[in-house]
This record gives structure tokens, C-alpha cells and sequence, in this order.
């Protein structure tokens, strides 16, 4: 990586693309997978196309465990090496998982400064939030400046999510035992949320067919979101690409977005909502 003097990092739940992680030099700490003994590295030992084929399958439901302290420190380490002389760290939702307090932790162990963003959210909420900061390093700014510019996201930005089945929300723990006896008779179709003011994710009102689902994220996105300023979207998907396009090239054709893609989430959404989820992201500008 090119040398800048402050150096950015993210943790693998940040669904950022590639090639934009590659053009803001965004470092990425991965994120643990873990199947029954296997634990494996997400975006390094798997990636989310396997994890969602293994899913379907394995008899063991998975779990995720946050980077340790010493993995963030690994990280802080190379950026100084390669001439950083601040960190700005942007991670999960602090509510949702340890993440957070193991980047707290690792900034404790080095003698640069490093500043701790909680993004409140989670896949491109987080995403969104890092890309801002790295846009802003791009053009001059400082620390602060940097982390003004994922505030400003964060106050903004939306997360909803459309399951194909409770099942995996009950695996994880996140519905009775009774709601998914019900939920799979009825075939209901979850909406999930995440919320700025406690950073978890909460059960919005249910849909009983796919297409009521997908329309349910599309109202509820844009309810809140203003698609007549400048509009930053990703369509997230666990295998559902074909939905995912057609959602897409709909906000495009609507809206004109500024910035559009199409991402695979990451595990992480996926333990909880499982394969042919389909999930809408953005915010829109000041």
C-alpha cells in the first residue's frame, strides 16, 4: 500500500468492494466464521459464495466471533511500518458484536494514535461510513475531518433486510422456538432493521410472499431515505443475484443514484438471515 499519513482500517463485515478497498487503501481485519470446530477467516479462508453453499448444508449452524486485539494489532503494526503516523478504525456495530472493543483494546498496545469509530450498522452502513472517511482523506482532510464525514453517513444511512425463512433467525437466536413453528407454517417473509439509537437489529413488519417482501425493503428504504439528493445505494443478496439486479436496474431507472452496486453480504448477515436474503443500503447526501 502507498503511504498515507493517516491509515484506515475496517473490519471484513464492511462488504466494500475490492477495487474501491484497493483505490482508498482500506485495510481490512477479517472476522472469524465458525463451523462446529473449523474456524475460518472471512474473505480469507472463505469467501461469501462458499459460506452460503455450506450453509444450505452443514450441520452445523455457524457462529461468528470478532478479530482478537492482537489481530487489530497486527494490523496497526503494518500501517505504521508502512509510514502511518494515525489510525482511523471503523468497525460493527458495538452492540452486536466485540469488534469494537478488541480495535479499543489493540490501540492501547501501540504508541500511535488510534481513533475508534463505531459505525452503529453493519455491511454497507458500515461500508458506506468507511468509503466516506476514505473520500475525505482523499481530498486533504485530517483525523477529525475524516470522522466527521462517517458521522454525517451514520446519522443517515439505512440497513433493511428481507429473509426467505425464519429458520435462520431461530438458529440464531433471534426468534422464539413458537415465532418459527409459526413463521415456516405461514412461510412468512422477515423484515429485518438495524437502529441508530442502540446499533442492534430488530424485526420489522413480516411479508407473506417474496415479492411483498422485496417491495417491503424497497417502501421502507425509501421512506427514509430522500432519493432526490444525491444518493449513494448497494443491494445486498446471500444468492439471490437475479433479484438483486432487478432491484437494482428499478432504483436506477427511478432514482439515478449517484452510486449503485450490487454486493454478496458478507457471512455475518447471512448466519442470521440466511441464503436469498436481499437487503437494501444507502443514504442520501445532504
Amino acid at each position: 500500500m502507498a503511504q498515507h499519513r493517516i491509515a484506515i482500517l475496517t473490519d471484513s463485515t464492511c462488504d466494500i468492494p475490492e477495487e474501491l478497498l484497493r483505490q482508498y487503501e482500506i485495510r481490512v481485519i477479517p472476522t472469524y466464521i465458525i463451523f462446529g470446530e473449523e474456524s475460518l477467516r472471512d474473505g480469507v479462508d472463505i469467501q461469501p459464495a462458499e459460506f452460503y453453499e455450506r450453509l444450505k448444508t452443514d450441520p452445523n449452524h455457524p457462529k461468528t466471533s470478532q478479530p482478537t486485539p492482537r489481530d487489530f494489532l497486527a494490523g496497526y503494526e503494518a500501517a505504521r511500518q508502512d509510514g502511518a503516523e494515525e489510525i482511523a478504525v471503523f468497525t460493527v456495530s458495538g452492540s452486536v458484536s466485540g469488534t469494537y472493543n478488541s480495535a479499543v483494546q489493540a490501540g492501547e498496545m501501540i504508541d500511535i494514535p488510534v481513533r475508534v469509530h463505531d459505525s452503529k450498522f453493519t455491511s454497507m452502513a458500515l461500508g458506506w461510513q468507511v468509503l466516506a472517511a476514505a473520500r475525505e482523506r482523499a481530498t486533504g482532510g485530517v483525523m477529525q475531518t475524516m470522522l466527521s464525514a462517517a458521522e454525517k453517513v451514520r446519522e443517515r444511512v439505512r440497513l433493511f433486510v428481507t429473509a426467505d425463512t425464519v429458520k435462520y433467525l431461530y438458529l440464531g437466536g433471534r426468534v422464539s422456538a413458537t415465532t418459527h413453528l409459526i413463521g415456516s407454517l405461514l412461510n412468512i417473509k422477515p423484515l429485518i432493521y438495524f437502529s441508530l439509537e442502540d446499533g442492534e437489529a430488530h424485526a420489522g413488519i413480516p411479508s407473506r410472499t417474496r415479492k411483498k417482501g422485496l417491495q417491503a425493503i424497497y417502501d421502507n428504504f425509501f421512506r427514509e431515505v430522500d432519493p432526490f439528493k444525491k444518493l449513494r445505494v448497494a443491494v445486498m443478496h446471500s444468492g439471490a443475484l437475479e433479484e438483486a439486479k432487478v432491484l437494482a436496474e428499478r432504483i436506477r431507472q427511478e432514482f439515478s443514484p449517484v452510486e449503485l452496486m450490487i454486493r454478496f453480504a458478507a457471512p455475518v448477515l447471512g448466519v442470521h438471515a440466511g441464503p436469498q436474503a436481499v437487503a437494501l443500503c444507502g443514504y442520501s447526501e445532504e
